[in-house]
């Protein structure tokens, strides 16, 4: 037992030992070169601004079509690419330049439209998906649904 155990010890000894290769011999500039592009591209992150993140339509009449429009900016110093945008449920619908690069500086408009559904005090919310460092952009509609042919209720401005 004893020599099995000296005879692993001295395998796993030559094994350590052995392997004293050079490593910065083994490193190819050309990938240290593409890995430096890389990095650096990667620091340039858009940044999506909005004029406003919430827009409220006061008081409507219910089934009343509404809409209005969210400018953004790319402050950031990278292409700013929409990937998608979704709202909290089917009465609201967004339009936006899908997939369409907005460079650093370059301005932009998100369409949001809402059919006037619902009742009494009602809040939807878009979610705008780009590759921003955050990943998303929440947005906010919101208005006074009254009843069809009924007085208004809601408050009043």
């Amino acid at each position: 037992m004893k020599r099995v155990i000296l005879f692993v010890g001295a395998l796993s000894l030559f094994a350590f030992v052995s392997c004293k290769e050079n490593a910065t011999s083994k490193i190819n500039s050309d990938n240290v070169a593409v890995a430096a592009q890389r990095d650096e591209a990667a620091k340039q992150v858009p940044v999506m601004s909005f004029e406003k993140a919430e827009h409220d339509f006061g008081t409507i009449e219910q089934g009343t079509p509404q809409e209005t429009v969210f400018k953004f900016t790319n402050t950031g110093n990278g292409p700013l690419i929409i990937t998608d945008a979704t709202s909290s449920c089917g009465c609201t619908v967004p339009e936006y330049p899908k997939n369409t690069p907005v460079a650093p500086g370059e301005s932009g408009e998100m369409l949001v439209k809402f059919n006037g559904s619902g009742q009494n005090q009602v809040t939807k919310t878009i979610t705008v998906k780009a590759n921003t460092a955050k990943g998303s952009e929440i947005l906010r509609i919101k208005a006074f649904v009254n009843p069809k042919g009924a007085a208004p209720l809601g408050p009043t401005k």
